[in-house]
């Protein structure tokens, strides 16, 4: 995944920890997993529109 290993990971996250502390940590997650679950939701979403607007347009051919 995009040229990156173990080790650059481990020292990604010796920074991320240098930077906001342990403490902050399951904040900085818990606001990332909710951004995921969102993005999600909403491709979601669109997609179901997407194939609702699609049906209709099929069902006035």
């Amino acid at each position: 995944m995009f040229g990156i290993g173990m080790p650059e990971l481990l020292i990604i996250l010796v920074i991320i920890l240098i930077i906001f502390g342990v403490g902050k940590l399951p904040e900085i997650g818990s606001a990332l997993g909710k951004g995921i679950k969102n993005f999600k939701k909403s491709m979601n979403e669109n997609n179901e529109i997407t194939n609702q607007t699609t049906k209709k347009e099929d069902e006035k051919k």
